[in-house]
């Protein structure tokens, strides 16, 4: 059975107020320094946050109809300007864009384009051997012959080489070339470089990147101006149709810059013997925009060319690369105008995103009819040709610009981040008062209020070994054992001194001191 030992302290009142004092500096300085300064509540949050009408609805005061108000105005400001909020986000995801026009200043130069020509006959006929014949049989619809001029089943002739065959029998630029003038000055057929298209071999004017002819004026007889002489004698004469077949009679352009290989077959126009063409361009440099607001394709950061086989990336030269791998896949040859680099089909659809860069040249054609009947003579005398091959073969195109002006097509994004925020505080001044902030206070409380709750909950409370009322204090016998300095017989046999109750050993102890009064 436990023993109970109740004494009574009752500590002087010079020595009490001192260290009472002290115990109560200590535990103050602890308590700052340990425990932390305790959560604000709601109702004191509220009446500090510049929340707009949180004070009025949450702060201090009395319930009743008037907070009951501010709350709802509260709530509904605050569902007004989530809705706001919500159609300004949906607006910005949908990722708008805008297309400005910004006509350019008059430049005392402007660099003149690439111009590409080619007749719409492939081959001349004269030029045409039997074994071109038979290899070009599905190109061209003719019957292959023999020698003796009849036609043989089991005629057999060496691999041939398109290349060498372009060159032997496409129109020379030598022949057809009658006039060239550009800017005032003349030039030549050496002025032009072979090209190869699906019209076979063309020609083109201006086509170095590196040097690009400029033109110092605008308007007629400041550009290219050309006569050539189609040659319809030399068209092919047509057995059957087949799908390279030509009906037409005249050539084909195409002005394009000279960072684009031609494609001609699908972006030329055509120009027609017996009528002088006229061309007036205009430069036109286009930006778009790339993801997320458009499709383009953005240039690659290394420098690096993003096409086998082209220096730069267009829509021309993708399409001929499409081509190419198509033709690769199914056929496993190329065609002499497609690009010879190494690589496969891609094996899935071929897409060619606009570059987010290029140029492009805006027309106005016209036209008018050569030659009258004295220039009819004139050339015919000239050239020694007829009056009628005159006007059934020879044509005049002029290529110029309008002005040395150009104009500048950008796609702008119609709603940016800067937007967005600024009409989304402008939402949330207007309806609920608040800013960055203001949100940064809220999210502040919430940390506090969590962090002083998780602090209770991982802190639990001991039980306390004493407990003290007033100046009684109630002691267990087996604390007085664990107290005592010196357990046991041992210490209470060698002297009184370390006795458990030192009043019983020395009834005649000093008075005063520490202790008044000491009962047990």
């Amino acid at each position: 059975m436990p023993i109970e030992i109740v004494c009574k302290i009752k500590f002087s009142e010079e020595d009490a107020k001192p260290k009472e004092k002290e115990e109560g500096d200590e535990q103050s300085l602890l308590g700052a320094a340990c425990q932390g300064a305790p959560p604000r509540d709601l109702a004191t949050f509220a009446s500090s946050s510049t929340l707009h009408g949180l004070g009025h609805a949450c702060g201090r005061g009395p319930r009743g109809l008037r907070r009951s108000l501010w709350a709802l105005a509260l709530l509904a400001s605050l569902a007004a300007f989530l809705y706001q909020a919500v159609g300004l986000a949906r607006s910005y995801l949908a990722r708008p864009h805008l297309v400005s026009l910004d006509p350019a200043g008059v430049a005392p130069a402007l660099g003149f384009p690439a111009v590409t020509l080619c007749n719409i006959n492939r081959f001349r006929h004269s030029a045409l051997s039997d074994a071109d014949i038979f290899h070009l049989a599905n190109l061209t619809g003719l019957p292959p012959k023999d020698r003796d001029g009849h036609r043989a089943a089991g005629l057999r002739y060496p691999e041939p080489d398109m290349v060498d065959i372009l060159n032997r029998t496409g129109h020379q630029l030598a022949d057809m070339l009658k006039s060239c003038n550009f800017s005032g000055h003349h030039c030549s057929a050496s002025n032009f470089s072979v090209v190869y298209t699906r019209y076979g071999k063309c020609y083109t004017f201006n086509a170095d990147p590196q040097s690009p002819r400029p033109s110092r004026a605008g308007g007629m007889g400041s550009g290219l101006e050309i006569m050539l002489d189609i040659q319809q004698e030399e068209y092919l004469p047509i057995w059957r149709e087949t799908n390279e077949t030509s009906f037409e009679a005249g050539i084909r352009v195409q002005i394009h810059s000279q960072e684009e290989p031609p494609y001609i077959h699908q972006l030329g126009f055509g120009v027609s013997p017996g009528f002088q063409t006229f061309v007036s361009c205009q430069e036109q440099r286009l930006t778009y925009l790339p993801q997320p607001w458009g499709n383009c394709r953005a240039e690659s950061e290394g420098g690096e060319p993003e096409l086998q086989g082209y220096a730069s990336y267009s829509v021309s030269a993708c399409r001929l690369r499409c081509e190419k791998e198509a033709v690769l896949a199914r056929c496993h040859c190329r065609m002499v105008h497609m690009p010879d680099s190494l690589g496969g089909g891609s094996g899935g659809r071929c897409t060619c995103p606009m570059p987010c860069n290029l140029t492009r040249y805006g027309k106005e054609i016209s036209m008018v009819r050569i030659p009258n009947r004295s220039s009819a003579r004139y050339l015919a005398r000239k050239y020694n040709r007829n009056e009628t091959y005159i006007r059934e073969n020879f044509l005049v195109l002029d290529v110029f610009f309008e002005a040395l002006t150009s104009e500048s097509v950008e796609q702008r994004a119609a709603y940016g981040l800067s937007a967005l925020l600024g009409d989304i505080g402008g939402q949330m001044g207007l309806f609920i008062g608040a800013s960055i902030l203001t949100f940064l206070e809220i999210l502040d409380y919430i940390y506090e209020v969590s962090w002083d709750r998780l602090k209770r909950t991982w802190r639990r409370p001991k039980p306390p070994l004493r407990t003290s009322t007033g100046g009684i204090s109630t002691l267990g016998l087996q604390e007085l054992k664990e107290q005592s300095p010196c357990p046991g017989r041992g210490c209470a046999e060698a002297g009184g001194a370390s006795s458990l109750l030192p009043n019983h050993h020395h009834p005649h102890g000093p008075p005063g001191g520490l202790f008044e009064d000491f009962a047990c």
